[in-house]
């Protein structure tokens, strides 16, 4: 998968900036926030206006900065249980706030029903893949199957936006089509290997609870 086997380049390209970064005292959970508002108020200013190119481009930035801060926190000696919980989140808010967009301009002034399904298919779609991951790793297994993980569709989205915004036609079509059929054959896979893995597998028990002492009643 592109998302896995990208990693270790991007991380080479990078590691230049996150050394400078951790040397400034910047810290990843701000790297996340930047990156995350800076894409949703890319998505929101400009692909929800109609400036698709200017807009792709502008979201590509703040994802490829969003990106530093599993780097920056590596570099800081580790990341915290919080900054996963914010980067997840920040994941999920910049994703939907990309399809939002699109949805927002071609149910308006772009005036594209198939645009507005597709792009509302793949936002349920990516949720779906992610939960399913999530869901999966807190019942203590693995899931990390998929033709399409984060990277893919945030390529194939931006990609065609951008394309479409520099007048190619159908480039967007195109490419939230492949996401579409890419991200519900991922679904399929991840529910798969997890069936594989719970096979004969009860539902764990949480441990009894420890009733409180009368003085803590109150």
């Amino acid at each position: 998968m592109l998302g896995v086997n990208a990693r270790a380049a991007v991380g080479r390209f990078w590691a230049p900036v996150v050394a400078r970064l951790a040397r400034a005292g910047v810290t990843p959970d701000a790297v996340t926030l930047v990156g995350t508002l800076g894409a949703i108020a890319g998505a929101a200013g400009l692909i929800a206006t109609g400036q698709l190119f200017w807009g792709a481009f502008t979201v590509t930035v703040f994802v490829l900065l969003d990106m530093l801060d599993g780097a920056l926190a590596r570099a800081r000696g580790g990341g915290s249980v919080f900054g996963a919980v914010l980067d997840s989140t920040g994941d999920r808010a910049a994703d939907a706030a990309i399809f939002g967009a699109l949805v927002w301009w071609f149910s308006g002034a772009g005036d594209n029903r198939l645009i507005v399904l597709l792009a509302l298919l793949c936002l349920v779609l990516g949720v779906l893949t992610s939960y399913v991951k999530a869901r999966a790793e807190g019942m203590g297994l693995t899931c990390d199957v998929g033709v399409v993980e984060r990277t893919e569709r945030l390529i194939l989205v931006l990609v065609g936006t951008g394309f479409l915004g520099l007048g190619i036609p159908y480039a967007l079509h195109v490419a939230l089509w492949v996401l579409t059929v890419g991200s519900a054959v991922t679904v399929a896979q991840r529910f798969a290997a997890v069936h594989r893995q719970a096979r004969g597998r009860a539902m764990p028990t949480p441990p009894p609870s420890t009733p409180p002492s009368p003085g803590r009643l109150l």
